[in-house]
């Protein structure tokens, strides 16, 4: 259990876009309800820019207010944690990053 009464699970090594699962007990004069959060957290050793893999991106996308990124600045000095809701709701800059390289076969072929 954690300071808010929940039951933490971690997912992590199962690439579902999120690294914990949050369950919270709420009473309410209806009946009992689980509050359910998927957590991606990251950490930067100083403060720095913060990406989400495409996986993560999707899966914010698609969980929408039940998807929290939890941001932890200044990781090596005095850690200073920011929760965000729903954090694919702000504008993201897509980064593209290389797959694989290529050569041609004429480069291959000169070379000897």
């Amino acid at each position: 259990m954690t300071r808010r009464d929940c039951k933490v699970e971690s997912v992590e090594s199962d690439t579902r876009g999120f690294d914990l699962i949050s369950r919270r007990a709420l009473y309410k004069p209806e009946g009992e309800r689980i509050e359910t959060r998927f957590i991606e957290v990251k950490g930067r050793a100083a403060v720095g820019e913060i990406a989400l893999t495409a996986n993560e991106y999707k899966t914010a996308q698609r969980l929408g207010d039940d998807y929290w990124l939890y941001v932890v600045f200044n990781c090596a000095s005095q850690p200073q944690v920011t929760t965000i809701q729903n954090p694919a709701r702000f504008d993201w800059e897509p980064l593209s990053k290389i797959d694989c390289y290529r050569i041609r076969p004429e480069t291959i072929l000169k070379s000897h």
